[in-house]
């Protein structure tokens, strides 16, 4: 009978966050796979468990998963512990998921602390739709591509950002996006814990002063539905009303559809676009 691949959630700063059960797990499982055995073996001595570790990071994850799969088929089971939060979530424990399910191997995922959601509920922003961005990509080509394709993204958004590169994203986003609300997290869960409701202008600002501290949670408020529309009837408002029309008709719709179209674009009654072609 083969094992099982446990995904356990871990504190992100207060130890008080650890679950029963995630202890639980820890303490049966035969196998401890974790980002930094050197920072794992804290938590382990702090809950008193003697479960074997070994190492699963970026830079091992494909052979390590070949070993944790084949001691999962011998019938073993293991459970998966991040540095912080939830195995999965910006790690290399998404390609061990993926690699388990492809050898038929049976995975849980116990809930528990997790940064982008604890900083989503404590930003003030709307929470009921949302994307996480994670960390933006050093590359610089790639960096600008999503900084493009945020542009329009209505969702709230949420990143991650180390204290040494804040400064450089905030000006990016505030570049790329022009200033956005934001609630700026650190240190979540933890003695020095903040949450900074303010702007991207007005962030920069200060931590232009003030050194930053500690790993940090942006979470801005998406492009505006409505400004977006505004926008793009004004755009539509500027082009000649049969170039408007032209333009749906050279896609393959018929006259009913495009005045229908045209008059979407406008904001205005598909009966005004009937009219206002007659008088031309």
């Amino acid at each position: 009978m083969q094992g099982r691949l446990y995904l356990c959630a871990t504190p992100i700063g207060n130890l008080e966050d650890m679950t029963f059960r995630g202890v639980r797990v820890l303490r049966e499982v035969d196998l401890i796979a974790a980002e930094d055995t050197r920072n794992s073996i804290k938590l382990l001595n702090h809950f008193e468990i003697k479960t074997p570790m070994t190492s699963y990071h970026e830079y091992n994850k494909i052979e390590k998963a070949r070993y944790l799969i084949a001691r999962m088929q011998e019938g073993k089971n293991v459970a998966l512990i991040t540095d912080a939060g939830t195995p999965g979530i910006s790690d290399p424990g998404e390609d061990l998921v993926r690699l388990a399910y492809e050898a038929g191997i049976e995975v849980t995922s116990l809930p528990g602390a997790c940064a982008c959601v604890t900083a989503l509920t404590l930003s003030g922003l709307p929470t009921r739709r949302f994307c996480f961005e994670a960390f933006l990509p050093a590359d610089k080509k790639e960096r600008q591509e999503i900084l493009e394709e945020l542009k329009t993204e209505t969702r709230t958004i949420i990143l991650y950002e180390a204290p040494h590169r804040l400064i450089k994203t905030l000006k990016d986003l505030l570049i790329a996006l022009g200033d956005r609300r934001i609630t700026l997290c650190r240190e979540l869960t933890k003695r020095h814990e903040t949450a900074f409701a303010t702007t991207l202008q007005g962030a920069l600002e200060f931590y232009e002063t003030q050194e930053p501290k500690g790993e940090c949670v942006i979470v801005m408020e998406g492009r505006s539905r409505k400004q977006m529309q505004e926008e793009k009837q004004q755009v539509w408002a500027q082009m000649e009303l049969s170039e408007h029309m032209q333009l749906y008709l050279e896609q393959g719709m018929d006259q009913k559809e495009a005045m229908k179209a045209v008059a979407k674009d406008r904001g205005i009654g598909k009966r005004d676009i009937y009219r206002m072609l007659l008088k031309r």
